[in-house]
């Protein structure tokens, strides 16, 4: 279970014991958890890398690699560093050049329904060269924050479906719906209300 899946848990299991209905709960959902999610949907390749272009076995790629998460304002901040290897293979050779730049997207949370997403993606900081560029700005406006959308409730209803053989008891989330998500110091806040049973 990860990080992520263990804090939505743990709040919603404070709603109680019981078929209750409509409790607002805070969640805080750490950067560290976010940052988690995102290297376990998108950088689960060889090396915790994500490739662009080519793979690990082609001489000329691109690819990011070891993403990191801040918080700036109500906003979150996402830095990679690319390498890419840019020019014509020979052999077994990239003829060309090496550049290794450091990318970063601004995106802003948000809720809808169960999931956490992340949109209004601003790429802030890519590379000075356009055929990296052209490869660089969809991942970071378009891949990024859908990798690191999340369904809180399918997740908990997956955790919870093993509630039996550790409890002796049936919990299952009936609803979950998030009202809002707020950036504060080092955490996302969601307030969330919903639905949880217990037979």
């Amino acid at each position: 279970m990860t990080t992520f899946l263990r804090v939505v848990a743990g709040g919603l299991l404070c709603l109680g014991l019981g078929a209750l209905q409509s409790r607002a709960v805070e969640l805080k959902v750490s950067r560290n958890a976010i940052e988690q999610t995102l290297k376990q949907q998108l950088f689960h390749g060889p090396d915790g890398r994500y490739y662009l272009k080519g793979n690990e076995k082609t001489p000329c790629s691109v690819y990011a690699e070891d993403a990191r998460l801040s918080f700036v304002q109500d906003r979150i901040v996402v830095d990679v560093k690319t390498r890419a290897r840019l020019g014509k293979q020979v052999g077994g050779a990239c003829i060309g050049f090496a550049m290794a730049p450091t990318a970063e997207v601004s995106l802003q949370p948000y809720g809808e329904g169960e999931t956490i997403g992340f949109r209004d993606a601003q790429v802030v900081k890519v590379s000075d060269r356009r055929e990296l560029n052209f490869l660089l700005s969809p991942f970071l406006s378009r891949q990024i924050p859908s990798s690191m959308k999340v369904n809180a409730a399918e997740l908990l209803r997956n955790a919870l479906a093993g509630s039996t053989a550790t409890s002796g008891y049936k919990v299952t989330l009936d609803r979950l719906q998030i009202h809002s998500i707020v950036v504060q110091g080092d955490n996302l806040v969601v307030d969330v209300d919903g639905d949880l049973s217990v037979r």
